[in-house]
């Protein structure tokens, strides 16, 4: 077949174009061989060598076609028929024969090679002669490791390890991934990665496109992502490694795609920045007290603690004391005066206020009359709802219209309710948990104890 043909076009051979004959398509072959090729007829006579074999003995085909065998030039003679008889054994057996022998080289060193030999059979079905591939042991062996080290990461690992296209769309996955990722290994695979993750999707599909185009970072990332899975979305932290994929047959590197190694470091980046928000919060709480232990005004001091608890931990606050200054034993009518309050604007320090001595207008099951009814903190929030719900779900318990999160603690000193701290937080945050309960609680029994004082020094 002509060369146009081979390419795939339809031009016909013409009287000047011969065809290219068998012997130079078969030397073709085997001299663009990875590997090193030489064969013997049925009497043990070399009839080919290919230069990969010249490569890495040194002897040119024209000085090893037409010997018998390796003795005396190629293999000690010491050697010779052993290791004739165990290359020449792969005539009268089935398959391959696999052996390992030191070969000499043209300028008289020693190779120890791993040869594959098997039997070349004639017209008639019988032996005509047999092939030989061989090629260096610690070639052989470094390929060996890298097919086991490849099964051992896609199958043993224990971290995830994901092969990924150069389309962006998993093509390996094992089962360390799998699991992290909520499903299987073969379900994942051509999926695009937004439909895995809900959150973080593009940080990684930054990471990986930047690797396809640089190459490997030169340090891990970490990053944070929510995985779908059966029993809902999970925000994940993953310590990333990358790694571009070339093909190593090609004269210019092809990339593939890029190797996603990564471990889940969740639990431990938790620890730490909850260790880290403690380590914060009660230097605030340190530093409240030292500024409010130099305020002569009590009220002062009481919002020096608001001020100084609402750093990194809320947007709004809220100060509202009971009608009277405290909650009788037993009585269930419970009216509020608004005391000290955040501006609902700009950012800016707590102001007094309720002069006036005129109750706040919160309606039957306002979560700061349950937390005064209750002598125990309370959460709530406007949920899953729209912005212009949310907004009126603020103003209707008479809170700042962006708050959607809200937290209450109660006042309370030497035995008595003295009112209610509410903390509020904007969309951008997250909802309160029992951590941030404990912190409120924290703050509320200090500037409870604020109040109680300037009710007994006798100060407005």
């Amino acid at each position: 077949m002509s060369a146009s043909r081979r390419s795939g076009t339809t031009d016909e051979l013409g009287p000047d174009e011969p065809e290219p004959d068998g012997s130079d398509l078969l030397a073709a072959l085997l001299n663009g061989m990875d590997a090193a090729l030489c064969a013997f007829d049925a009497d043990g006579i070399v009839t080919h060598w290919n230069r990969e074999a010249e490569h890495i003995l040194g002897w040119t085909a024209a000085e090893a076609v037409g010997r018998r065998g390796f003795a005396g030039w190629a293999v000690r003679t010491a050697d010779a028929e052993e290791v004739e008889a165990r290359l020449m054994s792969a005539m009268e057996a089935p398959g391959r024969q696999v052996h390992e022998f030191a070969l000499l080289t043209k300028d008289g060193g020693r190779v120890l090679v791993r040869t594959q030999s098997a039997a070349v059979p004639g017209p008639d079905g019988k032996p005509a002669g047999l092939y030989c591939a061989f090629s260096e042991v610690h070639t052989q062996i470094d390929l060996e490791r890298s097919i086991a080290l490849s099964e051992a990461l896609c199958e043993d690992a224990g971290w995830g390890v994901v092969l990924v296209d150069a389309d962006l769309r998993p093509a390996v996955v094992n089962a360390y991934a799998a699991r992290a990722l909520g499903t299987g290994r073969t379900s994942v695979l051509g999926r695009p990665l937004g439909e895995l993750l809900s959150q973080g999707v593009e940080e990684l599909e930054s990471a990986l496109t930047h690797v396809l185009a640089e190459g490997a970072p030169p340090a891990p990332a970490e990053l944070w992502v929510s995985v779908r899975t059966p029993e809902g979305e999970q925000r994940r932290c993953w310590r990333s490694g990358f790694l571009r994929l070339a093909s190593p047959l090609a004269e210019e590197p092809v990339p593939l795609g890029v190797g996603w190694l990564f471990q889940d470091v969740t639990e431990a980046r938790r620890t730490e920045q909850e260790a880290a928000q403690l380590r914060f919060r009660a230097n605030q709480l340190h530093r409240a007290g030292r500024v409010a232990a130099d305020c002569e005004d009590p009220g002062e001091a009481a919002i020096v603690h608001l001020d100084f608890a609402l750093a990194g931990f809320a947007d709004h606050a809220l100060v509202d004391r009971v009608a009277g200054g405290r909650l009788a034993d037993g009585e269930r009518a419970v009216r509020l005066v608004r005391t000290v309050a955040t501006p609902a604007g700009a950012p800016g320090p707590s102001v007094l206020s309720g002069k006036a001595g005129l109750p706040v207008r919160y309606g039957e099951g306002h979560p700061a009359l349950q937390c005064v009814e209750r002598a125990g903190s309370v959460r709530a929030d406007a949920g899953a709802a729209d912005p212009d719900q949310a907004r009126e779900w603020a103003l209707a318990r008479q809170w700042p219209r962006d708050s959607v999160h809200a937290l209450c603690a109660v006042l309370r000193s030497r035995g008595r309710t003295l009112g209610v701290v509410t903390f509020l937080r904007n969309a951008g945050r997250s909802r309160f948990e029992r951590a941030d309960a404990m912190y409120a609680e924290d703050v509320a029994v200090r500037i409870a104890t604020a109040l109680d004082l300037e009710e007994l020094t006798g100060r407005p």
